[in-house]
């Protein structure tokens, strides 16, 4: 169930959906998009987005891989249809200086709603061209308040969130202790490299007091790898 974050603000129940490789890596160096997992799992993450509210990502994945975060499979769609919903999710960028091009694939391709979280010195020409496309949230100044975003995002009806990456903002919403399921398929390579993304970017954490704790709540072989389905302890 949702927590509350402070008096009067809730949030979404949020979900960290990645994949990584055997060496916890989630893309090369020079951040190139690798194929991890395998058909059932690619089936897997459609399902779950499809029963989400809404999935979020950061503009770094939007600037390397141009995603669209549509529900893919047909049946899917009909299904959210039939309950009454968009065939898509709403879908969320973390863009604090607003430079999602207007011409990205989240921004046009399928149907549904769309939201851009940037901060409050994006420029007002950006801001106001993307709010043709899309709602725009300000929230924070240095960077994305996500506390914040995520009271924004409940008030709008989201009370579920799926986030598809990047690791800078997964590290983020795990300091922020925004994070209340995690799940890992991880593949059968190696990718390296000290400067390849992870699943938790960021400055990271100093005192092990601080570290998340996770309970293992299920584990499976899929593909040519293994599924991680770990739920995050509450302090």
């Amino acid at each position: 169930m949702p927590s509350t974050l402070c008096e009067n603000m809730q949030r979404p129940h949020v979900i960290v959906n990645i994949a990584m490789s055997a060496d916890g890596k989630i893309s090369t160096c020079e951040r190139r998009q690798v194929k991890i997992s395998g058909k059932n799992d690619f089936s897997r993450v459609d399902r779950l987005k499809a029963e989400c509210d809404a999935v979020m990502v950061g503009i770094g994945t939007v600037l390397a891989d141009d995603p669209s975060l549509t529900v893919k499979s047909g049946d899917l769609v009909a299904a959210r249809v039939g309950r009454g919903l968009p065939g898509n999710p709403v879908r969320v960028v973390v863009d604090c200086r607003a430079r999602t091009p207007l011409d990205a694939a989240i921004l046009h391709k399928g149907e549904g709603r769309r939201i851009i979280a940037c901060c409050e010195g994006a420029e007002r020409e950006k801001r106001e061209s993307l709010s043709t496309l899309a709602e725009v949230i300000v929230a924070g100044k240095g960077a994305v308040d996500l506390a914040v975003l995520m009271d924004e995002l409940w008030r709008r009806g989201i009370k579920n969130l799926m986030v598809e990456g990047g690791g800078r903002l997964i590290g983020a919403l795990f300091t922020e202790g925004l994070v209340d399921e995690y799940i890992t398929f991880i593949g059968n390579i190696v990718i390296g490299g000290e400067k390849a993304p992870t699943p938790a970017d960021g400055p990271g954490f100093v005192r092990e007091d601080d570290f998340p704790r996770l309970t293992l709540f299920a584990a499976e072989r899929m593909d040519n790898g293994i599924l991680l389905h770990w739920v995050v302890e509450r302090k």
